[in-house]
């Protein structure tokens, strides 16, 4: 029988494994440089190195890696053995201090947007401390921040880490403020839920459309989709659920607390939701989720798609992050407590949130900005490119009481609820109810963003929230800091900033398109496709916030804009080129052929009965040759448009040509394929179905 217990963190170089075989003076300097952020002796990292080595080793380990994550969207690794010769034909299991908390890899061959040219090699990865190293597949891998040879952040970590020490500073100066002197350190916190799609291999094999792109370019809807909503939380089908234990048992092994699985509301979608955590691990255990769950995949001939939208006309698959500020005391600073209307504490660091959300709604969109997501964005519970903050009624309320001067009635929000069963027991419901088209939502003692998409790091979103909230919690330390009367103070500052930063409020229906009309009213920024979305990241005032706060230099800002833009291109690039490749060798051909066999039908069936009219053949022949030629020009057209876009030199005006009029001539095409599939007979029909893909695993 399998032990739980004895599995979870089994593989993971943990606090529970440090305290065992390390010296209790080299284990307290250890903690004390994690909590303090001060430079490793040396000496602390030599015993650190060997005994991770030995414990390595004992598991089965023979290379050593340093795991960091370059602005692609997946993780790096470089392996080294520990293997060292001894020059008398032997060797020995070698690994020292300086190859724990020091490595190098290329840094002109990963993304860096001009931080480096190509003949600048040279980068560097540091030990992340903070983070488990952990043993996969005979290697020790060791997370680390990864760095170009000037010091610039290459990777997702690096400013990850930077802005998780600005929230805590600024933090730690309101917590100084309301006397809770025995507070140490305030973390960043995280929890991931992630959605994704599970797909036949054999199926998947035969759609290079998905095999290239990640999603289909084509395809009629089903017969059946998502209209009965059967497969939300609907019973776990038995191949699904093979995967899922397999799943859940390499996690646990990796100390990655999996907890919640479901089926999620389209046809063969699901999602994985993990223990909260700190920000820092919480991205690394994502980063291993979606690794994991590909390659298991495999193992059960499926392949796990974690694109936002694979399939058209049904729900995508985004990334949930929670979100809160935790004390090393134990307390969550967004607990609202039995009593939020008295807890000045909690409303504070809320509002500082309300505020940040809304100063810096354009990074929070920057922050889910990609073109994939800008596929799902809007529909099937995907949030819209509008941000808004959802809090509640109680919420709302107290708020409202506090701008207004008005008595606030506790009792409003109290209420319980009876099914009128007799063995079933009444309850008392939540304060709020939970508004699945809001982008950033209040959950009771977490913000939710909602907006991530399925395959993106979450490193981007934290990095924003923490860095927003550390300049609201900023503004609010020096406003507060001296006063005479604090609590006056305090009340006037809610008041204040809850006047000026609650039209970024909204409890409705953001698919609406009242909502559309309102949010404009509101001055609220509809950023609806990345192009639209990033040159926001250049802004004075976005500059201004990363550099005040050590966050980003403005070059690693211009950097990371010209990734996005980078890669919104040639991911379009690849799309349309594969959808061209795709019409022209084998939806072309297929519409002729059948038209071809149609006609021969129709000319048998004349040649046995003279006076037949054969309207079913003549009809489907004359659609089918119009579709055929119709396509036929309009993917000419759109090769036409590839070519003006690849001619463009600044790479937003190509972004803006890839919108504006490749993917306008895709969506003009694809509406032909789709037409031609329900005419041509499924016995020439070169792909699988919809119906296929979505239905297929049983």
């Amino acid at each position: 029988m399998l032990n739980l217990i004895e599995l979870y963190g089994s593989m993971v170089f943990s606090d529970h494994v440090m305290k065992n075989c390390l010296p209790d003076e080299v284990y307290n300097a250890l903690q004390n440089t994690i909590q303090s952020g001060g430079k490793l002796d040396d000496s602390v990292a030599n015993a650190v190195a060997d005994a991770m080595k030995n414990w390595a080793i004992n598991l089965g380990a023979t290379h050593y890696t340093h795991w960091f994550q370059p602005m692609t969207g997946i993780t790096a690794e470089k392996h080294d053995s520990f293997l060292s010769p001894t020059g008398d034909g032997r060797a020995i299991m070698e690994f020292s201090s300086s190859a724990l908390v020091q490595g190098e890899a290329d840094a002109s061959s990963l993304p860096s947007g001009g931080l480096r040219a190509t003949f600048e090699a040279r980068g560097y990865t540091a030990w992340d401390p903070t983070s488990y190293a952990f043993v996969r597949n005979k290697t020790l891998y060791i997370p680390t921040s990864y760095c170009s040879y000037g010091g610039e952040a290459l990777d997702e970590k690096t400013p990850l880490l930077r802005s998780m020490r600005a929230v805590e500073k600024q933090a730690l100066r309101i917590l100084r403020l309301f006397g809770y002197n025995d507070v140490k350190n305030v973390t960043a916190m995280a929890g991931a839920e992630q959605e994704y799609f599970l797909i036949d291999k054999a199926m998947y094999e035969e759609r290079k459309d998905l095999m290239y792109t990640g999603r289909t370019l084509f395809g009629a809807k089903s017969p059946k989709g998502q209209e009965l909503d059967d497969q939300y939380y609907g019973a776990i089908k038995p191949r699904v659920s093979a995967y899922m234990q397999a799943l859940d048992e390499e996690l646990w092994k990796l100390g990655v607390p999996a907890k919640t699985e479901h089926n999620e509301s389209a046809p063969a979608q699901h999602e994985l939701a993990s223990v909260y955590t700190t920000a820092n691990r919480a991205t690394d255990h994502n980063q291993l989720i979606m690794e994991i769950m590909q390659s298991i995949a495999k193992d059960h001939e499926m392949i796990c798609t974690l694109h936002e939208k694979p399939f058209d006309g049904i729900n995508g698959s985004g990334k949930h992050n929670n979100w809160s500020l935790s004390t090393d005391t134990g307390l969550n600073l967004l607990d609202p407590g039995d009593k939020p209307y008295e807890n000045k504490l909690f409303l504070l660091f809320f509002i500082a949130v309300i505020k940040a959300v809304d100063e810096y709604q354009d990074l929070l969109r920057i922050a889910a900005a990609s073109a994939g997501n800008d596929c799902r964005l809007g529909s099937g519970e995907a949030p819209p490119a509008i941000i808004s903050v959802f809090i509640g009624e109680q919420l709302q309320s107290i708020l409202n009481s506090i701008e207004n001067k008005t008595h606030y009635n506790p009792n409003k929000h109290n209420e319980s609820v009876s099914l009128d069963t007799s063995i079933t027991p009444s309850f008392f419901k939540d304060t709020a109810d939970r508004n699945r088209t809001s982008p950033f939502a209040f959950t009771g003692n977490k913000f939710e963003f909602r907006m991530v998409g399925a395959n993106m790091s979450i490193a981007k979103a934290n990095v924003v929230i923490n860095t927003a909230v550390a300049e609201s919690l900023r503004v609010f330390a020096d406003t507060l800091d001296g006063v005479e009367d604090f609590e006056a103070s305090l009340l006037r500052l809610i008041r204040k900033t809850i006047k000026k930063h609650k039209r970024i409020l909204f409890d409705g229906n953001s698919y609406s398109e009242q909502w559309l009309k309102e949010a404009k009213t509101r001055e609220l920024l509809n950023l609806e496709t990345t192009p639209d979305a990033l040159p926001y990241m250049l802004d004075d005032k976005n500059i201004a916030l990363y550099e005040k706060h050590n966050v980003f230099s403005k070059a690693e800002i211009q950097s990371r804009y010209e990734i996005g833009l980078e890669n919104y291109c040639k991911l379009c690039n690849i799309e349309a080129v594969t959808m061209y490749k795709l019409i022209k060798k084998n939806i072309l051909p297929v519409g002729a052929i059948s038209a071809g066999e149609l006609s021969e039908a129709a000319l048998s069936k004349k040649a046995l009965v003279s006076k037949i009219n054969c309207l079913y053949e003549r009809e489907t022949v004359r659609v089918l040759s119009n579709l055929t030629d119709d396509l036929h020009k309009k993917v000419n057209e759109l090769y036409a448009e590839l070519c003006n876009a690849e001619d463009k030199i600044d790479l937003l005006e190509r972004a803006r040509h890839y919108k504006g009029s490749v993917l306008v001539k895709m969506n003009e095409v694809r509406e032909l394929t789709d037409k031609m599939e329900l005419l041509v007979p499924r016995k020439h029909w070169p792909f699988p179905t919809y119906g296929d893909l979505l239905f297929s695993v049983r």
